[in-house]
């Protein structure tokens, strides 16, 4: 007995045509289409197994009968449930609800619009938690947040897309109270030690970094509307010099806003109080600082020295700027090293000086503030122009030194001499007895009447019978190699003295121009110079 009924087997028959198929020869073809489908789901289900699936699918079936070299069923998808249908006048028999298709209609629709090609595009989410304003990355307008507080939904093509808004930067708890209490003893003018010790731990601590960008940004607003708060100033620009000194702080992305700050507290026009307030200090400290920034990103940003020395050649040259101002400017460019000060404010000096003369005169400038002012802007001028004077000089080499004092053998005693006795070593002692000889020799420790080894070697008697003493083989061999070295000696020194000549006559040529500006500083400064020029260059240019 078979599971398929025989009047399948005739509804199949008559659906592909065989309308006179007797009940007999349908029962016969019922147990073999029940062994057909036995293997075939056999087969399905070892499909599903390679597959590490439970649930068998229309794609194990197919797969199936791909196996037994049999045609695939086309239009049946494991997308989701099959909708069956129950045969009218049978009442276990059921069909799949299929509607037909006119080729006419399907050639004459339209073409889905094709798929683009699969590819790969990099792009910055976000750099240091600022998102770029580029194409692949959405606007701000869609990013925000919807009033009614549902998930935003744009529109492309018909197409819902649903976006995630971006997480916001979340501080620690520990971070936050760390930033409010540095914010706090800077602000707040709290006790020096406090400071101190916050300011060390800016410079040293690490996992500092998230609280970088907000350093920034109350930097630069404190800066800005507090120019007449000295103490502020100057604690911030120390609050810079820690965070600059910190090996765990990445703050390169971060110079373009605190560079402003930093070159308003060097050449800003007023600095706190004008009367109580020491603002020479702070200048000199931010100048010390700009100095330090150059030197250690100088070569990450090509363009920042430039850009910074542009900034303060027009401060220091511009008539219309205070004294103040071209005081800073100056000295942050003496801070930047000799050869900038060589190349930009030297060869505006003697004009600069003219101009400032009349403020440095009492009966010229009846205001003392002024005057003050003027003084320290010279006082300025004198040392980046000492500073260069000095570098330029430095390179000349030292007066040679004397040379060392020599120990030689010869045959018979061991003599100390230095250079400037040789020729009384040599001439004067052979007419003195040999007794006087021993005493002028210096202290050789051979004073004592016994004889030591080498007068016993060097000194042994002739053969009997010969009435002229001759010289042993020993005592030639002393004598010509005391001769040889002497000989090396010498040239060795003549080589010496020659090589310094040499040098001497390359750094006249080099750097004759040094000589020209020593007097014209010294035209300009008058001895004020002088004590910046050390003393052999001093002897060789005066």
């Amino acid at each position: 007995m078979s599971i398929v009924p025989k009047e399948n087997i005739e509804v199949i028959s008559q659906s592909i045509g065989i309308n006179n198929l007797s009940p007999d020869v349908a029962l016969a073809l019922a147990p073999d289409v029940e062994y057909r489908l036995r293997e075939i789901m056999q087969e399905a289900i070892k499909c599903m197994r390679h597959s590490r699936r439970t649930k068998l699918t229309a794609d194990d079936v197919d797969g199936a009968l791909n196996l037994r070299n049999v045609e695939p069923l086309y239009g049946f998808v494991s997308g989701g449930p099959l909708r069956f249908k129950k045969a009218v006048g049978h009442r276990d028999l059921f069909y799949i609800d299929d509607k037909d298709v006119d080729f006419k209609d399907v050639i004459e629709a339209p073409l889905p619009k094709a798929p683009l090609d699969t590819g790969l595009l990099c792009h910055w989410l976000a750099i240091e938690g600022v998102q770029p304003a580029i194409p692949e990355n959405a606007p701000v307008e869609v990013l925000t947040a919807p009033s009614d507080g549902k998930k935003y939904e744009q529109k492309d093509d018909g197409l819902p897309v649903e976006l995630k808004l971006p997480v916001k930067h979340v501080l620690s708890r520990e971070l936050q109270l760390y930033f409010d209490k540095i914010t706090e003893l800077v602000v707040g003018r709290s006790d020096d030690i406090l400071l101190k010790k916050a300011l060390l731990s800016l410079a040293t601590d690490s996992g500092l970094h998230p609280l970088v960008p907000y350093f920034t940004c109350f930097i630069a607003d404190e800066v800005s509307r507090g120019l007449s708060d000295y103490p502020l100033l100057f604690a911030l620009m120390r609050v810079v010099h820690s965070l600059l000194q910190n090996p765990h702080i990445h703050i390169e992305p971060y110079l373009h806003q605190l560079m402003p700050s930093v070159v308003t507290c060097l050449v800003a026009k007023r600095l706190g109080n004008r009367f109580a307030d020491n603002h020479w200090e702070l200048r000199d400290f931010t100048a010390n600082l700009v100095a330090s920034i150059c030197k250690r990103f100088g070569r990450v940003y090509n363009t920042l020295q430039s850009r910074l020395t542009k900034t303060l050649v027009n401060a220091f040259l511009d008539p219309k700027r205070t004294l103040t101002q071209h005081y800073g400017a100056i000295q942050g460019l003496a801070a930047l090293g000799p050869s900038v000060v060589h190349l930009l404010i030297l060869p505006n000096l003697e004009s600069y000086l003219r101009l400032l003369e009349p403020e440095l005169l009492l009966e010229k400038q009846k205001n003392e503030i002024k005057r003050h002012e003027a003084w320290r802007v010279y006082g300025a001028l004198l040392g980046a122009a000492g500073q260069c004077i000095y570098d330029k000089l430095k390179i000349f080499p030292t007066l040679p030194s004397p040379v060392p004092q020599s120990l030689w053998k010869t045959n018979e005693r061991i003599v100390l001499t230095t250079p400037n006795k040789r020729k009384r070593s040599v001439e004067p002692m052979e007419q003195q007895p040999p007794s006087k000889k021993i005493a002028t020799d210096g202290p050789t420790g051979l004073t004592n009447s016994s004889p030591s080894p080498m007068q016993v070697d060097t000194a042994a008697p002739a053969p009997s019978g010969d009435t002229n003493k001759v010289p042993s083989s020993s005592s030639t061999s002393l004598s010509n190699e005391s001769i040889s070295n002497s000989r090396g000696r010498s040239n060795g020194a003549d080589a010496q003295s020659l090589k310094k000549s040499a040098v001497l006559n390359q750094v006249w040529k080099d750097e004759l121009n040094s000589g020209k500006l020593l007097v014209s500083l010294f035209q300009l400064f008058g001895e004020d110079i002088l004590p910046f020029i050390p003393a052999p260059e001093m002897s060789l240019f005066l």
